[in-house]
């Protein structure tokens, strides 16, 4: 399937699809289920490196570890990921254990230490089996492959039901162009990065520090516009790594593909933010909530985030109960400038507040909209330019139920 802008979505990609990756998952024993609980993304050679990071001020011990590796020289070869422990808020053991993850990974693959990175996700404040990593290492350097895309995405599941996954290519320079990405995340979600690892591969050049602006731009517009509960983690980080083995000019701004290349990189970014929220805990509904008519595209993305975060909203997708006075009353708390006469609200293609007044529509028709699987919401301020577009999912009992005994 071709995008309007000019990329193929892959349908049997994954983050090995770009030239010089490959990944795997091994089971080592952090998990007590038989899943796929250590994963990794290796590149044949040291690949250009960009990076964001959670916002929370309790960040886990892994991300500092990584955050080294970058810094040394701007490159990674490969992302070492385990699931079923965070190694958050462990102490100086902690440390040592994520220092170790990656001495150990390094020496498996018989690379530089800092070429490495290293992220966990899981249960906060347990110490690492490390015993069990001292053992699964090895084992996982051997299931290593171009095939291992699956496998991966299994690794780095923690209450997931479902991989996320999704591959693109596009010419750039008359070369085909790889850009793809696996992530995890269901709770713990919230703007400005939450629980979740989004991992993205390309092997696209680029020009020096092209990558790093691209990827903090479309994390702007994509994972940090998702939220599931409001709760942002420890643990939380995006990793691109740029190859360069597809053999094109390298990409910045000037290059007659960059605008092609940007799309497409946005949209895999998309994709994984909106299949985390599609699979947010005990979620049955992908809600979507455009707005328009800000003063701002801030406003807009604040108004945006509210009404998407908002727990009655939610409350009422869940229930398929068209109550848009949740909706607007959202809008009106986010804490920018907006005119409360002005606001036009619809439900798919069913309006139901007009010029801030109450329009009279089909409650049965509504309903049925609703309880589909995506729910739409539209919001214009008519105040101004700004637009905005957020996801999130409805709120049910389930949630409760799978945050109640999380660590039992």
């Amino acid at each position: 399937m071709t995008g309007q802008n000019g990329f193929t979505i892959a349908l049997d990609g994954s983050v090995t699809t770009p030239k010089g990756f490959r990944a795997g998952g091994v089971h080592c024993g952090i998990k007590k289920v038989q899943r796929f609980d250590l994963g990794a993304i290796v590149c044949d050679v040291p690949a250009d490196v960009a990076a964001v990071f959670t916002t929370n001020v309790v960040i886990a011990a892994p991300l500092t570890v990584t955050k080294e590796s970058i810094a040394k020289e701007g490159k990674l070869q490969a992302m070492l990921v385990n699931s079923g422990n965070a190694n958050a808020c462990t102490g100086e053991q902690g440390d040592k254990d994520a220092r170790d993850m990656r001495a150990t990974f390094a020496e498996a693959l018989g690379v530089p230490e800092h070429y490495v990175g290293v992220t966990s996700t899981g249960v906060i404040g347990v110490p690492m089996p490390m015993e069990k990593l001292y053992r699964g290492i090895p084992e996982l350097r051997t299931k290593l492959s171009t095939e291992g895309g699956d496998d991966f995405c299994q690794a780095i599941m923690t209450t997931d039901l479902v991989q996320k996954s999704i591959c693109v290519t596009l010419t750039v320079d008359g070369k085909q162009v790889s850009v793809a990405g696996a992530a995890k995340g269901s709770g713990m979600i919230h703007p400005n990065m939450a629980t979740m690892l989004g991992f993205m591969t390309t092997d696209a050049a680029l020009q020096p520090g092209c990558l790093q602006s691209l990827l903090s731009h479309a994390t702007d517009v994509t994972f940090n516009m998702i939220t599931v509960d409001g709760d942002t983690s420890t643990n939380d980080m995006v990793v691109a790594m740029a190859s360069g083995l597809a053999g094109n000019e390298p990409l910045g701004p000037n290059h007659p593909d960059w605008e092609s290349f940007s799309a497409a990189f946005r949209h895999v970014a998309e994709t994984l933010a909106k299949e985390i929220a599609r699979d947010g805990e005990g979620a049955t509904k992908l809600i979507e909530v455009n707005v328009v008519g800000a003063s701002t595209d801030y406003d807009a993305r604040t108004i945006a985030k509210t009404i998407v975060g908002s727990n009655l909203v939610k409350s009422a997708v869940y229930g398929s109960d068209a109550n848009w006075g949740r909706i607007i009353a959202a809008a009106g708390r986010a804490g920018v400038p907006m005119n409360p006469n002005t606001v036009d609200i619809r439900l798919g293609d069913i309006a139901v507040l007009r010029q801030s007044a109450p329009v009279a529509f089909d409650e049965p028709a509504a309903k049925a909209y609703l309880d589909g699987n995506e729910v739409t919401i539209h919001v214009d301020l008519h105040g101004g330019a700004g637009k905005a577009t957020a996801w999130g999912c409805d709120l049910t009992y389930d949630y409760v139920k799978i945050n109640a005994s999380y660590r039992t």
